[in-house]
């Protein structure tokens, strides 16, 4: 009898969990199709200078450069710390995060299908609200001091552990594909499948939670989460609460969308469900990501600060779509079919293999078209990455390696000195006649500024201080140690 259940339960959550992904197939291969679209085509590299503060202009710009990116949470998270660490404003570095994740073309289809468009509506608005309350109330949270110790904090960290992005040493250059040639479409389908196969984990893992929670966990369950039938008592408790859950699912980007159609499914108020798909940005493995940036202290600020825009914003967005009558009915709301019908669904599905397979055949003849001279594949997660604004870049003698994010590096580093590859190798000199003089090394030059490793011969620069040569990757880093020489050479 338990082992019939138990049958029975697994192969209602698997059931549950494919029809949604089926129902969602076309709208996820449109989303991330248009996606690779604008970051192959959409200039972004000159707003990294313009977001000197947190005032209307540049949160406007970090919004609209966050849109143009990708819908990881965890490259989001990466790239906002670059910002910030190139000179952004801290708040307006977060604020391209909160672009990043909820103003992005797949969310809003893959929320159409599964939960109705009166929510995307909700997750529009109150994404463009969670940037204003950042802009009004995150200066009294993330002050010029909290800043300064977030930045003095990341730029201590062990320059062996992140990645080499001085300023000074990365090309700041407005690159974007062609959109009238097949190396522009190339680079976008390239995008678009290195998304699709960062996010696999996070959909999957997605999709099955919310298979399971849809097929076996009773209703009753969820209210004693989320109260309910109290009036304005549900509709306060269920916003705040619904980050809560976000922060102990530990799943981000699309993939939380699913667990989200569950909460619905089980009675969960609209602003508490809002809230919930905010919070991807305070799930447990993003708090960690923000606690070895910018420290302890400063990481519980950011999730402060975060938690309460994010409940503010789902509990404004559902009175508002309350007051409008645009929230949909439990009842009325279909979640996902229950078998393969000829219907929209099947059609689009179909159309979107054949484009699935237009775009995969671009993404394995990029080379071919002659696409990808400026980008990168990240090796651990497969997202596709500019050269000029990666994340986290990694060099070791002539290896460079351009990573998503920091976690992607760690990732890399970890496993390359597991298999030896990663340990650097120093080449044994030799004598006037050409042979090896063995047991000696030859030495090694370290870049004080960027803590890059600089061939002599090679060298954008060098210098003279206190009896030793130092040598520069480039006259940028040497600019700034001329400035400040006692400061660096106390560094290393």
């Amino acid at each position: 009898m338990i082992v019939a259940t138990l049958s029975t339960g697994v192969i209602d959550s698997l059931k549950s969990a494919f029809y949604m992904f089926y129902d969602t197939f076309w709208a996820l291969v449109l989303g991330f199709g248009l996606s690779g679209a604008v970051q192959a085509f959409v200039s972004k590299e000159s707003m990294k200078r313009q977001l000197p503060n947190h005032g209307p202009m540049s949160l406007l710009k970090a919004s609209l450069y966050g849109i143009a990116s990708s819908s990881c949470s965890y490259a989001a998270s990466a790239m906002s710390k670059s910002l910030f660490k190139k000179g952004a404003d801290f708040i307006s570095s977060i604020a391209f995060m909160v672009a990043s994740t909820n103003l992005v073309i797949e969310l809003g289809l893959v929320i159409v299908v599964l939960i109705g468009w009166q929510f995307v509506i909700g997750e529009f608005l109150g994404g463009i609200l969670m940037i204003v309350l950042l802009g009004v109330l995150g200066g009294y949270v993330l002050n010029k001091k909290v800043s300064k110790d977030a930045l003095t904090h990341l730029e201590s960290l062990d320059i062996s552990t992140f990645e080499n992005d001085d300023p000074a040493c990365l090309v700041e250059v407005d690159e974007t594909s062609n959109i009238r040639k097949l190396s522009g479409w190339s680079d976008a389908s390239t995008f678009a499948v290195s998304d699709a196969k960062m996010l696999r984990k996070e959909l999957f893992i997605g999709f099955l939670v919310a298979g399971i929670l849809s097929a076996t966990v009773p209703t009753h369950v969820w209210h004693l989460l989320f109260i309910s039938n109290h009036g304005q008592l549900t509709s306060i408790e269920n916003a705040l609460v619904g980050p809560l859950v976000a922060v102990l699912s530990w799943v981000c980007s699309v993939g939380n969308i699913p667990l989200a159609a569950s909460l619905w499914g089980g009675g969960i108020s609209y602003g508490g469900v809002i809230s919930f798909i905010f919070a991807d940005l305070i799930s447990m493995p993003l708090l960690l990501i923000y606690r070895k940036f910018y420290g302890t202290k400063i990481a519980l600020k950011i999730f402060v600060i975060l938690f309460f825009v994010m409940a503010i914003s789902g509990y404004v967005i559902g009175e508002l779509m309350s007051v409008v009558h645009l929230v949909p009915n439990h009842a009325s709301t279909k979640f996902y079919s229950e078998s393969i019908k000829f219907n929209y669904s099947l059609v689009l599905n179909l159309i979107s293999l054949v484009i699935v397979g237009a775009i995969y055949f671009l993404y394995r003849n990029q080379s071919r078209y002659g696409g990808g001279k400026s980008l990168a594949i990240d090796p651990i997660c497969k997202m596709q990455v500019r050269k000029s604004s990666a994340p986290a870049i990694y060099k070791s003698g002539s290896e460079t390696v351009w990573f998503c994010s920091d976690r992607c590096k760690e990732t890399y580093i970890e496993r390359t000195k597991r298999t030896n590859l990663g340990v650097e190798i120093k080449s044994v000199p030799t004598n006037k006649e050409g042979e090896k003089n063995m047991g000696e090394e030859e030495k090694e030059y370290i870049d004080p500024v960027c803590n890059m490793v600089v061939e002599p011969e090679s060298a954008a620069g060098s210098v003279e201080y206190e009896g030793e040569t130092i040598y520069f990757c480039n006259l940028g880093c040497k600019d700034r140690f001329l400035k400040e020489p006692e400061k660096y050479i106390a560094k290393n």
